[in-house]
């Protein structure tokens, strides 16, 4: 099987990984917020009632949640593609 043959394999599998895990990481984040701060909803970056501090953290957990959750993701998609194709898709 030629090396192209797992990259174009792997591409619609990217692209509904990615979409997948920005569902993931948005869920698992409220959750996270919700038990950290104790507020329902995080803060957005232009909300003026809310402290740089509280809306820096925010943007670190959820970038730091994401990251997490793309790798997995993508890293179960290239595993799922090796084994329908057995070619990693470089």
């Amino acid at each position: 099987m030629s090396k192209g043959i797992g990259k174009v394999a792997y591409r619609p599998v990217g692209i509904l990984a990615g979409i997948a895990a920005g569902a993931i990481a948005g869920t698992i984040f409220r959750q996270v917020w919700k038990v950290t701060a104790g507020d329902g909803d995080a803060p957005s970056p232009t909300d003026e009632d809310r402290h740089w501090g509280e809306i820096l953290a925010a943007a670190a957990l959820q970038g730091a949640i994401f990251a997490v959750v793309r790798a997995a993701v993508d890293r179960g998609g290239a595993l799922g593609v090796r084994r329908l194709t057995g070619r990693w898709p470089d």
